[in-house]
């Protein structure tokens, strides 16, 4: 039985791969992330099968970024789509603009705090300004929520942090860099196990190497579906 807790993140090459993966997994997984690295593959034509025709969710990972006109255009334009989730940069013009876009559907914005990818060293190289990286995240996801974030985007590692604001209430925490015990942890520098990024305070989490990459994906996400069912 699918868990929409879990998102399966398709970074595959095409539309033609990814179709054949969510055929692999079948009904374990009803909630499926499409990003950037799909868009010129086919992502949006993937997205609208799995969801007119496939009755699965969709989190639609753009990380949208630009003056407030351009961004509320072009959520406009894919909030016609009748996807679930979008995610803008969690600076608060960015969410404004994305939340007037997304205005009449229900489409959710998701405002990203910091990637998972990066530590201080990186933040350093990007002139953020000084400061612990959990700290920074948990203030800019409040400023997000604060501009009418239906969500934020975070590590597992902030999760409970986020999840303690007064901001937070009613509010979705969205965890990638998540990875079952044993998986290899690729580009990620801050994870935890679904179950942990689960307890944590989170209330999806996105997983994608640890099964795409799988030898059988859908053993793999049926295992991740278990962990979460014994929480």
């Amino acid at each position: 039985m699918a868990d929409d807790r879990l998102i399966v993140a398709l970074d595959v090459p095409n539309a033609l791969a990814a179709l054949k993966l969510t055929e692999t997994i079948g009904d374990t997984v009803s909630f499926y992330k499409i990003g950037l690295g799909m868009l010129t593959g086919g992502g949006l034509a993937v997205a609208n099968e799995l969801k007119q025709e496939h009755g699965k969710r969709i989190f639609l990972d753009m990380k949208l970024f630009d003056i407030g006109a351009t961004v509320e255009a072009a959520v406009r334009g894919l909030a016609q789509f009748d996807l679930d989730f979008l995610t803008v940069h969690g600076d608060p013009h960015v969410v404004r603009a994305a939340k007037e876009g997304a205005a009449g559907k229900d489409l959710k914005i998701l405002g990203v705090t910091i990637l998972t990818s990066l530590d201080r060293e990186d933040l350093d190289a990007s002139l953020i300004k000084p400061g612990d990286i959990r700290d920074l995240v948990q203030e800019r996801a409040a400023r997000a929520f604060e501009a009418g974030a239906d969500g934020v985007i975070a590590s597992p590692q902030e999760a409970a942090m986020i999840r303690a604001l007064p901001q937070a209430e009613g509010r979705l925490i969205v965890t990638p860099g998540v990875r079952p015990a044993g998986a290899a942890l690729g580009d990620q520098k801050r994870v935890a196990t679904p179950a942990n990024a689960i307890a944590d305070g989170a209330d999806h989490i996105v997983v994608g190497r640890p099964v795409w990459q799988a030898e059988s994906p859908r053993a793999a996400a049926e295992a991740i579906v278990a962990e979460l069912a014994e929480l």
